[in-house]
């Protein structure tokens, strides 16, 4: 079998599809991605990439400061109509001319990536959808109803403009809807269809190692990841220095570990010798010498600290962040604060709350155990494979 994920340039939605292929690799197929240059820094030196799309101009970080700023429905519309659908249309000719030269017998088109849902439709191929992160199972707008109907009329009408009639939509493959989350931590398991599969979360090896310094770690305390994620830390501004503050009462038990930008550490106060400070930390390699994580709440983020059973303060920020954390909390794994209004008692609080009272740890730990079941990458592995023999 020949498979081609077609991806965005964003690394949250490229590092699952990195675990399946090294899985579907290890099997003896043959894996290939699709997707603008920028991904070729999230993928394995040798992956075989076929680059396509054009950079907007002043490239994605032009897009991103824009972006960084909205929130709410605004950050939303902002992301469909000016990130999302654009990207659709910039990326089908190359995954056109992908779809030719690597003749697939399987597409993973990624839930954003809707030019690999429309090219594989109309090549006649099966298809998967990589879901990264389970909000749109949720009924993420419940509650907004015009705001539901104009992003899903939105993204509908790449479907109508192909020809694919109006009720087609590139986010859900009628074949395969790979969600990389459980039905513990994202629920929706009564409500799914028999081709919806909770694989759980899949984590591939980081292509370029991390610097960090170990020998820091103190043996006699709890330890605390702070991380916004790659990118909405910039947006940190008041959060960083809220946490150092919040944090520094608790520094004779607890050390805080924070992945904060360079031009952001000067906002950290001083005085603070519990705090860590990094640029960048090697998150999958950290996570087994936690306790805790706190984080904005992207999905990835949220899942590689359950998989560790390690529970959550969560300070979402826009898009599909308030909805994971709304799992977080349902899942009795962590509490939720305020991102731009959180007062330095509230951040005590809700630390020293996820690493003193052990119901949060006891629900992490569900969660950490629904997604060893639930098998990741090898189960994930397991459906396409069905999928490419399905006649």
């Amino acid at each position: 079998m020949k498979c081609l994920f077609v991806v965005p340039p964003f690394a949250g939605h490229v590092n699952p599809t990195v675990a399946v292929a090294a899985e579907l690799a290890a099997r003896g197929h043959t894996v290939a991605w699709c997707g603008p240059p920028e991904v070729r820094e999230l993928l394995p030196p040798d992956a075989e990439l076929h680059a396509c799309a054009t950079t907007p101009d002043g490239g994605f970080g032009a897009l991103h400061a824009r972006w960084r700023n909205l929130r709410g429905v605004q950050a939303l519309r902002f992301l469909v109509e000016d990130v999302l659908v654009p990207l659709a249309a910039t990326m089908r000719p190359g995954v056109d001319a992908a779809l030719a030269a690597a003749r697939p017998d399987v597409v993973v088109a990624d839930q954003q990536a809707f030019a690999g849902a429309l090219g594989a439709t109309l090549a006649g191929l099966p298809w998967a959808t990589s879901a990264t992160t389970s909000a749109e199972f949720t009924r993420p707008f419940e509650g907004f109803p015009k705001v539901h109907q104009w992003v899903r009329d939105r993204v509908r009408a790449l479907g109508v403009e192909a020809g694919l009639g109006a009720g087609w939509d590139p986010r859900f493959s009628p074949h395969l809807v790979l969600i990389f989350s459980t039905p513990e931590l994202a629920g929706g398991a009564d409500e799914a269809p028999p081709h919806h599969r909770y694989v759980g979360p899949a984590f591939g090896a980081r292509p370029a190692p991390v610097d960090f310094p170990w020998e820091r770690l103190a043996a006699d305390r709890r330890r605390v990841l702070v991380s916004l994620g790659t990118l909405n830390r910039e947006a940190g501004t008041r959060f960083y220095p809220a946490v150092a503050e919040a944090t520094r009462a608790l520094a004779d038990r607890v050390q805080v570990v924070m992945a904060v930008p360079d031009t952001l550490l000067s906002d950290v106060p001083g005085g603070c010798e519990h705090v860590i400070t990094r640029e960048f930390v090697p998150q999958l390699d950290l996570l087994p010498h936690l306790d805790a994580v706190v984080t904005h709440g992207g999905h990835n983020t949220v899942c590689e600290a359950l998989a560790f059973g390690l529970p959550l303060v969560v300070a979402p920020i826009r898009d599909d962040q308030p909805l994971v954390a709304q799992q977080v909390v349902a899942a009795g794994a962590g509490v939720r604060v305020r991102f731009g209004r959180a007062h330095v008692p509230e951040i005590r609080q809700a630390i020293t709350d996820v690493l003193e009272r052990p119901e949060f740890r006891e629900g992490a730990r569900r969660v950490r155990d629904s997604f060893a079941a639930a098998g990741g990458a090898s189960s994930a592995a397991d459906a396409l494979e069905h999928l490419a023999a399905t006649p």
